[in-house]
């Protein structure tokens, strides 16, 4: 059964234990809510989340690993010498699922029968013909390993797909009969779901932490076989990016490191100051009409989709600066040969990044108590004394927090900088010439068709491992600084 209608399935008969539970409370007090311990909608409550809790936690767990289970028990089919020189188990492997998926698309079309897409007699280049008719292409002659490995593929997912539904069912059954029959009106039906509730918060926010372990352990696996294969020498101390996906490849992280911290450097040097600068005036000079047109204005800012942004450097603001700072431009020099450099992926980012700054900004300047405001105000200090003297360093820890947020984002951000700093890796101090940044190298290492076990696919792991890395640095810093000027305003 497709698993939709299993969710399907559990809803109805969580939606049908509401009503069925809250009116067995209220029939076993002859029709009085007076009589039962907790308010009728908590036992109705109690057998909805009886029913739908286990059975959603059984769908997801089984949906994360029956995949892996799977593929690591039909792996263990495929012998070594169907393993190409040049490839690995996991090419293979991808193969072993196109076959499986292209035979149940083909059965599922008429193209073949269960038992033709069951048995092993078939010609490789017959089945890759059959297959190519309904639009599931093979790159190569199927191996009769490859076939065997897809059909027990489609049989072990048959079967898990067959217990996953019975395991549901079963315990969609026995959550409604267990909680309906012993919903009385004695029953603590308030402290059984909100224990409930409470667990299932604690899981919500264990999620966060879980997902990022994962993330880490992920890079730290794949980063651990990209320094086995390469020297991380070279990496970490190099000074030449020079993929070659031939072999004999310099990988340095340092070129892509200086491009990232150039732009992200004049990104908030944009950004800072023009942000920090409205949400002063947004919190502290601007009248009500004024501030409820302009702060909304201001913040769309932030809705708008970074490939936008992209556009505008590439289309618009890059010409613009050859024009002043090109051949034969505007002020007659000749600084700029591209219309991608770094000035514009750095200003267009920071334009971006003015309402992260703003926002953040004024919302911590209006937290800062007014008592302290009129305290400035009745020691003699003027308005503009009293911002940069009271206010500003009160507002530090927030400001500080806004400003990493921009950070964060500009050491992040890709499409702007694919589309307006370039893709070249080198050292250079002109703003005006074109660089390239560690995400954009990332994108660019995993798209394309060459081997994910070469060190110039791996790369990427280890260049997202240093990213997180620095921005954990910029973590701990700020929250070193947020915690310093927190004790002296507490």
């Amino acid at each position: 059964m497709p698993i939709l209608w299993l969710v399907l399935i559990v809803l109805a008969v969580s939606a049908a234990g509401f009503f069925l539970g809250r009116a067995r409370a209220l029939a076993s007090a002859g029709g009085s809510s007076r009589e039962l311990h907790s308010l009728p909608s908590y036992y109705g409550m109690n057998v909805a989340f009886s029913v739908l809790v286990p059975s959603l936690l059984v769908l997801a767990a089984w949906s994360l690993l029956q995949p892996v289970l799977i593929e690591s028990s039909v792996a263990k089919l495929i012998p070594a010498e169907a393993i190409a020189e040049g490839s690995n188990l996991d090419l293979v492997m991808s193969d072993v699922r196109r076959v499986a998926d292209g035979l149940d698309v083909a059965v599922a079309q008429g193209v073949m029968s269960a038992d033709e897409a069951s048995t092993t007699n078939v010609d490789g280049a017959e089945l890759r013909a059959t297959l190519g008719e309904i639009g599931v292409a093979l790159g190569a002659d199927v191996d009769e390993s490859v076939l065997t490995a897809a059909q027990a593929f489609r049989s072990k997912t048959a079967n898990a797909g067959l217990a996953l539904t019975v395991i549901v069912l079963a315990l969609t059954v026995a959550g409604f009969l267990f909680s309906y029959l012993r919903t009385n009106k004695d029953f603590r039906a308030r402290n059984v779901v909100e224990r409930g509730i409470l667990v299932l918060l604690m899981g919500a926010a264990s999620i966060a932490i879980l997902t990022t372990v994962g993330i880490v352990l992920s890079m730290v696996f794949e980063t651990k076989n990209f320094f086995g294969l390469h020297s991380w020498t070279d990496f970490f101390f190099g000074s030449t990016w020079a993929p070659n996906f031939r072999g004999d490849s310099e990988l340095s992280m340092l070129p892509l490191l200086w491009g990232t911290m150039y732009i992200s450097v004049v990104a908030l040097l944009v950004a800072v100051p023009v942000g920090l600068f409205a949400a002063v005036y947004l919190s502290e000079y601007a009248s009500k009409p004024v501030r409820s047109f302009a702060k909304p204005l201001l913040e769309i800012l932030a809705g708008i989709p970074t490939i936008v942004y992209g556009l505008f450097a590439l289309v618009t603001f890059g010409p613009f600066l050859l024009r002043m700072f090109g051949d034969g431009g505007t002020f007659g020099v000749d600084l700029m040969t591209d219309a991608r450099s770094v000035a514009t992926a750095g200003i267009v980012m920071g334009i971006m990044l003015i309402p992260f700054v703003s926002s953040l900004s004024d919302d911590i300047i209006n937290a800062v108590p007014q008592a302290m405001r009129d305290g400035s105000y009745g020691l003699g200090a003027t308005k503009s004394e009293t911002i940069k003297q009271v206010v500003l360093p009160a507002a530090l820890p927030g400001i500080v927090g806004a400003i990493l947020l921009a950070a964060s984002r500009a050491i992040g951000e890709t499409m702007i900088v694919v589309m307006g700093a370039g893709a070249i890796a080198r050292f250079a101090g002109n703003p005006l010439e074109a660089l390239t940044t560690i995400t954009t190298r990332i994108v660019s290492q995993l798209t394309g068709d060459g081997d994910f076990a070469s060190p110039e696919t791996l790369v990427a792991f280890a260049l997202g491992l240093s990213l997180f890395v620095i921005t954990l640095g910029l973590n701990v810093l700020a929250l070193y600084i947020v915690r310093k000027y927190r004790e002296q305003y507490d």
